[in-house]
């Protein structure tokens, strides 16, 4: 027999899942499974504006994926959701060329 899931779970992994489905998220995403970043870097590597990389982090983080630690003036972003790299492995075989 198929297990029922809360709806009230179901919801929060729409919502997350709405916020990871955006492509300079998923290249955050890709990022930060491999080390930790500042927002600097991370808006570097996107080609995108530092506040625009900061909006993607901000969002992604009030979801529990990622979190931020500080160190003197620098706020380093790392991947808190444990099961992250197993979806991002399931959305790379599938779309990775």
């Amino acid at each position: 027999m198929l297990k029922a899931f809360d709806l009230e779970a179901l919801g929060q992994a729409a919502e997350c899942l709405r916020t990871l489905a955006h492509p300079v998220r998923l290249r955050i995403a890709q990022l930060l499974l491999h080390d930790r970043y500042t927002v600097g870097e991370i808006a570097a590597d996107c080609g995108v504006a530092e506040n625009v990389a900061s909006e993607h982090l901000r969002l992604m983080q009030r979801c529990g994926i990622f979190a931020s630690d500080r160190e003197g003036r620098r706020v380093y972003y790392r991947v808190a959701e444990p099961h992250l790299g197993r979806l991002l492995d399931c959305i790379e075989a599938r779309f990775q060329t």
